[in-house]
């Protein structure tokens, strides 16, 4: 996960689109009251998009704003800033919500 600010734009995820993380996601010190380097999220961890936007520091960089299901109610997390590269839709083998 890279620290970035980000600024509110339309991007190919929508609010409200499931996706899972393609790969393990851990805090690289952006995720307040989480230990750095402390994983947020599992590869193949389902979430939902609740934004989206562009890098300030690099406007060709996409950013979303994912809160992930964690524990066994499955509760949404904080949001967390991802980069395309680390969510896909697709879904684990099995998954019927995919």
């Amino acid at each position: 996960m890279q620290a970035v600010e980000i600024t509110m734009s339309s991007t190919p995820y929508h609010i409200g689109d499931m996706v899972f993380a393609a790969e393990d996601i851990f805090n690289d010190g952006g995720v307040p009251g989480v230990d750095a380097e402390a994983l947020i999220a599992a590869s193949g961890s389902r979430g939902v998009i609740v934004d989206s936007g562009v890098a300030a520091m690099d406007e060709s960089r996409d950013v979303y704003l994912v809160r992930f299901e964690s524990g066994p109610e499955a509760v949404l997390g904080e949001p967390v800033g991802c980069l395309p590269d680390e969510l896909t839709q697709d879904g684990l083998p099995g998954d019927l919500t995919a």
